[in-house]
């Protein structure tokens, strides 16, 4: 058996992301002569031990694609990690170790200190971002140029979205058919284990969503309102 920890965070109700996270591996295993049996780690990463024919191809795979948490890091390194913590000065991204993206480094996302930053591109808790080091002694990072991008796509697409944590994609599913909005949506976007992206329709409102819905998951939700 190989032994593997994956950069996929496990926060909330253990028993949901845990079925979910196992949905998730069944899958991307299908195709391998491969099991594994999930559990979570201290800090809430999950844990793969993988046993077959194929394991340690499966592992090689999976931790390619998924990456693993880190506890070194060097100055330029580029990471993926989740948000932690939103302050008012700063937001800190878990990658393994908590990286500090002060407000400073968040001009190019316009004015406003790093709350209402947050805010207004729908960056809720455990949402994932992509970060460079800048000090790798005082872990001290910003956003990556690549997630800049991405969150000025979404903000100039021409229509509004709802991040959403703590919620499988069914259950997000469930609830914009319950509500009667399944009209307004284009579709739902994986962006981690439990955290999704909802793209509207033109014309359709993404607070408006938010105030739908919301009484029907159990996690956050943010709004990222079309530029």
């Amino acid at each position: 058996m190989i032994t593997i920890q994956l950069l996929i965070k496990v926060y909330g109700t253990r028993e949901r992301a845990i079925h979910a996270a196992q949905i998730l591996i069944d899958n991307d295993m299908k195709e391998l002569d491969a099991k594994s049996q999930i559990s979570i780690s201290e800090e809430g990463w999950l844990v793969l031990g993988i046993s077959g024919e194929d394991e340690e191809f499966a592992a090689n795979f999976l931790v390619d694609k998924y990456g693993s948490p880190l506890k070194k890091v060097n100055k330029g390194d580029i990471c993926k990690g989740y948000v932690s913590s939103i302050e008012k000065d700063h937001i800190i991204i878990d990658i393994g170790v908590p990286v500090v993206i002060k407000q400073a480094s968040l001009g190019t996302l316009g004015t406003g200190d790093a709350q209402q930053v947050a805010s207004r591109f729908g960056i809720i808790p455990h949402i994932p971002l992509e970060v460079e080091i800048d000090d790798e002694k005082g872990l001290i990072g910003h956003l990556s140029k690549k997630q800049l991008d991405v969150l000025w796509n979404w903000k100039k697409s021409g229509f509004d979205h709802v991040t959403a944590n703590s919620v499988t994609r069914s259950e997000l599913k469930a609830a914009i058919k319950k509500t009667g909005h399944a009209r307004d949506i284009f579709g739902i976007e994986r962006l981690g284990l439990m955290e999704h992206m909802i793209t509207c329709r033109e014309g359709t409102d993404g607070p408006g969503i938010v105030a739908a819905i919301g009484r029907h998951v159990k996690g956050e939700l943010g709004v990222i309102k079309a530029a």
